[in-house]
């Protein structure tokens, strides 16, 4: 419960006009497929109204019967009375199961409705996205405000309605017992509007500044949780521990004093409710000892009002909650609303019409970030390769190597200059089928937190143990799965975090082997490892680049002797291009600069 006051407390409030109430509309969009059960939700809570403002007239029957001395029938009699009273609590708790279930049905399936399509959007948008927001950020529109939204849905809504239905019968029936009695308890309602406006507006501006603190707080344990290795690594708990209570303990001294002003006005309201009953019951009282209202009148009066008051004073909380509806609705249909990836989001298989043969080509490419467009990081480069030659990528730090298999990969489309496959223009083949037949085996591997078999089968999901097996062992894994108890069953924990970098690698090895693609590119595979497990993977490599074209960025010059062609970056431009031994001859050459300053006694492989 805990967890989920905290999603609650993350999600804005929006202010009611007419622009946020047509953003609300988007939850009955969602509503629509279910309209049977939430038709009958809208029944089942009309008929809870009535059955509730009956109540009070029976109480008031049961009252005047035992005044009444002569023979009465039946159902008039205290015991009819009694029973029928018994009998409406009967259907009234029928009532209350079917309004619940129906609400919470609709509620739960509309809004899995919803969140499988923010996730479907989320994962189909281009990479420009995510490098503009932060993954906190975009987790709490599918936890915080879908569940505002569900909240809203399953409870909110129906409370609402049943109280304006309340509110509505318990007013004309207060008026149709005592219209004098009933101007006087309404007399008091505008001074309590016009002081709960007040209150509400200071207390949602502070519940603001809370939630604003609550949320930085949550980026520390973010980024202390994503860097642990270097919390540890400089002994910086305390600092970490120190950080995170300091802004705890604004979080806390902020929540205490909206709890105060909170603590005020409910105290307000419930004194200005009772105190309206108070008054209501001192006229009431002589207007019995006139003669003009009887006990049973004064008794269904006061419970009515009760009803009209206890309303009244929940829509204070439901005005609240409507607010934070609309304004977590407001943040997802942000999401909505941004154009995703033209990506294929069922299984569609390799086209031959779009079948590669490996041969790419970039030519006059520049390109800049959409979130740096001051630095330009191509500029002007051509690059061509045929099909099955490998072309290694190198340069200083900056030069643009990793952002060139950015754009090999579509992740981001050149600013001017063309990308070609098999001569064809990168944009008239649709992105998953140019993915569909590339691979990446990055740096940083991330694994994700399964087994070690889905692991691997995520180069080609439905594949076999058997082909799972014969990848990894064309990378080099197969021998050290096996030696785990579980093999390939072992879980690998968070970002594989249970395996060594070797490991690691040469299981993202397996997974491109899986795929089998036509176009491989490997960014600085072997630059964070050790000697003898750069030796395993570089093994695993060679067999993956077999038959295929593949474009490697390369940290360590000795990986990359025997490429077919080496391009040299400097600054965004192509600086120098030939195979190993060519650009070793290049007088104040940059690759034989980097050479140079680079101890490397490996001999050059035939």
């Amino acid at each position: 419960m805990a967890r989920h006051d905290r999603n609650m407390a993350d999600v804005p409030k929006a202010k009611l006009n007419k622009e946020s109430l047509k953003e609300g509309l988007l939850i009955f969009s969602y509503i629509k497929p279910y309209m049977g059960k939430f038709i009958g939700g809208l029944i089942v809570i009309a008929l809870s109204s009535v059955t509730t403002m009956a109540f009070p007239y029976f109480l008031k029957k049961l009252i005047d019967s035992a005044n009444t001395k002569r023979p009465v029938e039946f159902l008039a009699s205290p015991t009819g009375i009694a029973i029928s009273m018994i009998g409406l609590l009967t259907v009234q708790m029928v009532i209350s199961f079917l309004r619940v279930y129906f609400f919470t049905s609709v509620g739960e399936n509309a809004l899995a409705d919803l969140r499988k399509d923010i996730y479907k959007r989320l994962i189909t948008m281009p990479m420009n996205f995510f490098a503009q927001r932060r993954v906190g950020e975009l987790s709490s529109r599918i936890s915080a405000d879908v569940s505002q939204i569900q909240e809203a849905v399953t409870m909110m809504l129906a409370e609402l309605l049943r109280g304006i239905l309340t509110l509505l019968v318990g007013l004309g029936l207060i008026f149709y017992i005592s219209t004098k009695l009933a101007f006087i308890m309404l007399s008091v309602i505008p001074v309590i509007i016009v002081i709960a406006l007040v209150f509400s507006k200071r207390i949602r501006k502070m519940a603001r500044t809370t939630q604003d603190q609550l949320a930085d707080s949550g980026t520390i344990v973010q980024e202390t949780l994503q860097g642990i290795s270097n919390v540890k690594a400089f002994a910086n708990e305390e600092y970490e521990i120190n950080r995170y209570t300091g802004s705890i303990n604004n979080v806390v001294k902020s929540a205490i004093k909206n709890g105060q002003f909170r603590g005020y006005f409910i105290s307000f309201m419930l004194f200005s409710v009772f105190g309206a009953i108070v008054l209501v019951v001192w006229f009431g009282a002589n207007m019995m000892q006139a003669g003009t209202l009887s006990f049973g009148d004064l008794t269904a009066f006061v419970v009515y009002t009760a009803f009209v008051g206890g309303t009244m004073a929940g829509f204070a909380d439901l005005y609240s909650q409507l607010q934070k509806t609309l304004g977590a609705t407001q943040r997802v249909r942000e999401i909505l609303k941004e154009v995703p990836e033209d990506v294929a989001t069922e299984n569609e298989p390799i086209n031959e019409k779009y079948r590669l043969s490996g041969k790419v080509s970039l030519q006059n490419v520049a390109f800049t970030y959409p979130s740096r467009p001051e630095i330009q990081v191509l500029k002007g480069v051509t690059i061509d390769a045929q099909t099955g030659e490998q072309i290694a990528i190198v340069g200083p730090s900056g030069a643009g190597k990793s952002t060139l298999s950015a754009l090999l990969l579509r992740f981001y489309e050149p600013e001017s200059g063309q990308l070609l496959f098999d001569g064809i223009d990168a944009t008239s083949i649709p992105i998953t089928q140019l993915r569909k037949q590339m691979a990446l085996v990055p740096q940083d591997v991330l694994l994700f937190g399964g087994t070690i078999f889905e692991n691997i089968a995520y180069g080609k999901p439905g594949a076999t143990l058997d082909e799972v097996k014969e990848a990894a062992r064309k990378a080099n894994a197969h021998d050290f799965i096996s030696s785990f108890p579980e093999q390939y069953e072992t879980v690998v924990g968070e970002r594989g975090i249970k395996l060594s970098g070797g490991q690691r690698q040469r299981i993202a090895i397996a997974r491109a082997i899986l795929k089998d693609p036509a176009i491989l590119i490997l960014d600085e595979a072997t630059s964070s490892l050790d000697s003898e497990s750069e030796a395993w993977v570089q093994d695993a490599l060679n067999n993956l680049m077999k038959g295929r074209t593949s474009f490697v960025i390369a940290h360590r010059l000795s990986t990359i002797r025997n490429a077919d062609k080496i391009i040299v970056l400097e600054n965004g431009k192509v600086k120098e291009s030939g195979t190993h031994r060519e650009l070793l001859t290049l007088p104040d050459g940059l690759y034989k600069s980097l050479s140079l300053l680079q101890y490397d006694s490996a001999p050059v492989r035939s």
